[in-house]
């Protein structure tokens, strides 16, 4: 039987500003990636998001980003290595607090927007991050976007990596993302078929037609498409008929 992490990007809102259906999608996930505060997220935010994964028994991982929340962490920011860790601690740390207090504990880490694209760029960058998380918790897992990042944290000594695939995004024959400008309702049989295609085979068709290598062992679902409870829920009735098992990242590594 397959076994599979679904994680998903939650806890974006911040103040009176909604992003995301947090409350609709937890159910259907097994791992929630929660803002720290930086991208998106405020305090209560935070507090409201742990609460909701700890009562649909979700893993929480914080999912970092640049101090740039006017331009929700997409923006590029110059800063060096050590700079970058220390604004990955300062958020797990913070989210660590709000876990506690649920009696719960943060699972792993996922940076997001351009501090993604920096780590995946800069070896330099993506290993300070990866030891900075593992001076707090080594028992925190890396949840690795692409196969720079994936490859770097695999000569972190000491550091549990997992590789994460996407089914709501097309890619391209290199295995990058074709990421469109505006969220548009995805087909949910489409992307319940890529589902099934990564988790039991490890592959999935570009949008040029080839098959491609993904050997993903968590799949994010975008929770702010239009659409993301019908694509979790096509999923969910495919993983019933082929018999794939939903399991925390813990479970997998």
């Amino acid at each position: 039987m397959a076994a599979i992490d679904i994680n998903c990007d939650m806890g974006e809102s911040f103040g009176n500003w909604q992003m995301g259906n947090d409350e609709a999608v937890m159910p259907y996930i097994t791992s929630a990636n929660i803002a720290g505060g930086y991208h998106a997220g405020d305090p209560h935010i935070m507090r409201e998001t742990v609460e909701l994964a700890a009562e649909h028994d979700v893993g929480i991982g914080v999912h970092p980003g640049l101090p740039d929340k006017m331009g929700f962490g997409r923006r590029k920011i110059d800063a060096s290595p050590e700079e970058v860790r220390d604004y990955v601690v300062y958020q797990l740390g913070a989210l660590t607090a709000f876990a506690r207090r649920h009696g719960a504990t943060v699972q792993h880490v996922k940076p997001h927007g351009a501090m993604y694209s920096m780590l995946s760029e800069s070896p330099e960058h993506a290993r300070a991050v990866m030891e900075g998380m593992l001076e707090v918790d080594d028992d925190l897992i890396y949840l690795a976007t692409d196969m720079n990042i994936y490859e770097v944290a695999q000569d972190v000594d000491g550091l549990r990596a997992v590789f994460e695939g996407y089914v709501d995004l097309d890619y391209r024959a290199d295995r990058s993302l074709i990421v469109e400008q505006t969220l548009e309702d995805r087909d949910p049989e489409l992307v319940a078929d890529r589902f099934v295609s990564i988790a039991t085979e490890g592959v999935v068709e570009a949008a040029n037609g080839e098959e491609i290598s993904i050997p993903a062992d968590s799949i994010c679902i975008h929770g702010d498409n239009p659409n993301a409870v019908a694509v979790l829920e096509a999923i969910h009735d495919r993983v019933e008929k082929h018999e794939i098992d939903l399991v925390s990242l813990p479970e997998i590594v």
